[in-house]
């Protein structure tokens, strides 16, 4: 799979785009606040329909303009494609020409892995960017996922406001059972989905990090719920009703779910480096790789924002030289040299390219 061309009109610092790129390894280099990133950007968007830098969408418009396009051209080994995205007052999404009604007929049309140096912080920061690194891989193979986690999150927004109500006016608990029950069935069928695909990444993660380190460190993966099936987690929420009425949100559930990673049986987020964080975020992203590929049968377009800067020049070198059948697109300061594979240079300078 890879994109042959991307079109973009008055999205963000690009007056009018017309760019071709190379099926290999594509860089764009140039300083910063140029509009490296606004490229991977307008690819991400055609992939989730969300940016991965604003919930804003009107920030993607260029200044004094009220509306922006893009269109992307792709081919998979079945078929080709396009993806076309407006938007004004409102987003308008196609694919192949017919809009579409829902963003799960988006997700899969191409499938992308990126890596910003945001991602850094996955093990580090709380358990929510994690989720969401499960929830992106997870949502672009299962668009069925995304439906019912979205359910979910509606079912929890709901009982959240019926428990302040419970607080504040001593209304009767009853309905509480109704919301109880919805979040029990949606949350095991997530809790499924998130399990089986921890289990996939376990599969790649070790030889892929032994790889990476010499061997000289052992990787483990751990999905940590209290979700795993339904009489369990109806027990849980009756057991915290108080709790949450006093709280006004629900305390547990599959919207706390987490995992943890461990080196030679020590938590990295604890007691890592940041040598290893680092390190251990390249593991999972290009187990993400190899997960998408045994699931499609093909490898995703790989995003690389501003990754080589953490790479020395044979790390680099090594890492990109080791990864066969992909579309790569790399931003970075300084042109870079990549031996012993083909890409193209384009110069990127205040939303032009060269």
């Amino acid at each position: 799979m890879y994109i042959e061309k991307l079109e973009l009109n008055n999205f963000r610092n690009y007056k009018k785009l017309d760019l071709k790129l190379e099926q290999n390894i594509n860089i764009f280099y140039g300083d910063n606040a140029q509009g490296k990133t606004n490229i991977l950007e307008a690819i991400f968007l055609c992939a989730f329909g969300k940016s991965f830098r604003t919930n804003k969408e009107k920030e993607l418009i260029n200044l004094d303009e009220n509306f922006f396009d893009i269109s992307l051209i792709y081919k998979k080994s079945d078929r080709d494609g396009k993806i076309q995205i407006n938007f004004s007052d409102k987003k308008n999404i196609k694919v192949n020409g017919v809009k579409i009604k829902k963003l799960s007929e988006l997700l899969g049309n191409i499938n992308v892995v990126i890596f910003t140096p945001d991602d850094i912080n996955i093990l580090k920061d709380g358990p929510a960017k994690r989720r969401r690194f499960l929830d992106m891989m997870i949502g672009q193979l299962r668009p069925n996922y995304v439906f019912i986690l979205n359910q979910y999150l509606k079912t929890i927004e709901q009982r959240n406001n019926f428990l302040r109500q419970i607080r504040e006016t001593n209304c009767s608990r009853e309905m509480l059972e109704i919301w109880n029950e919805k979040l029990a069935e949606d949350a095991i069928k997530i809790y499924a989905y998130r399990n089986e695909f921890i289990n996939k990444l376990k599969s790649k993660i070790e030889e892929i990090h032994k790889k990476i380190t010499n061997g000289k460190e052992e990787i483990k993966i751990e999905y940590i719920s209290e979700c795993e099936n339904k009489e369990k987690f109806l027990k849980l929420l009756e057991a915290r009703t108080n709790l949450d009425i006093i709280k006004g949100f629900t305390t547990k559930g599959i919207h706390r779910d987490d995992f943890s990673v461990y080196i030679n049986d020590k938590e990295v987020n604890v007691y890592g480096s940041q040598g290893q964080n680092r390190t251990v975020i390249l593991t999972l992203k290009l187990s993400e790789l190899e997960v998408i590929h045994d699931e499609i049968g093909e490898y995703p377009i790989l995003l690389l924002d501003d990754f080589m800067s953490e790479l020395d020049e044979k790390r680099r070198n090594n890492f990109l030289n080791n990864i066969e059948d992909t579309q790569v697109i790399i931003t970075c300061t300084d042109k870079i040299e990549i031996k012993n594979t083909n890409y193209k240079l384009f110069n990127v300078k205040k939303g032009e390219i060269f």
